[in-house]
């Protein structure tokens, strides 16, 4: 299964979702540098509070993430990868850290913390 590959300017902090890589020596870059490609998990904080945990119901998978969402630090989005497919869920301060999808077995879900990073689970 495809897996979600992000790249990140450490700059300004722009995103990019890589469709397919750059294999030459150029590569993706924002700012005058190579964007660096985000991994998930890389970055040491609390596990508990940003991976997405999830439940199935009636075909449809339903995401949570235990993480406070305030204006300064919250999850941005939730991510769905399946079949070739990605579905982005964008998410605001002051709202729940929860999105639902078609469930495909399998797929894999990603979480965006704005301060700690790229997280992930698998279905």
């Amino acid at each position: 299964m495809k897996e979600l590959v992000i790249r990140k300017c450490k700059n300004c902090g722009a995103m990019v979702q890589v469709i397919e890589e750059c294999n030459c020596p150029c590569g993706i870059e924002c700012c005058g540098e190579k964007m660096e490609i985000m991994e998930p998990n890389s970055v040491d904080a609390s596990f508990e509070k940003h991976v997405p945990t999830y439940e199935i119901q009636d075909e449809k998978i339903y995401v949570t993430v235990n993480h406070v969402m305030e204006d300064e630090h919250y999850i941005e989005w939730i991510a769905f990868v399946y079949e070739n497919k990605t579905v982005f869920k964008y998410l605001k301060p002051g709202k729940e850290a929860k999105a639902h999808c078609k469930y495909k077995p399998g797929m894999k879900i990603y979480s965006y913390c704005n301060k700690h990073g790229l997280w992930k689970a698998e279905a």
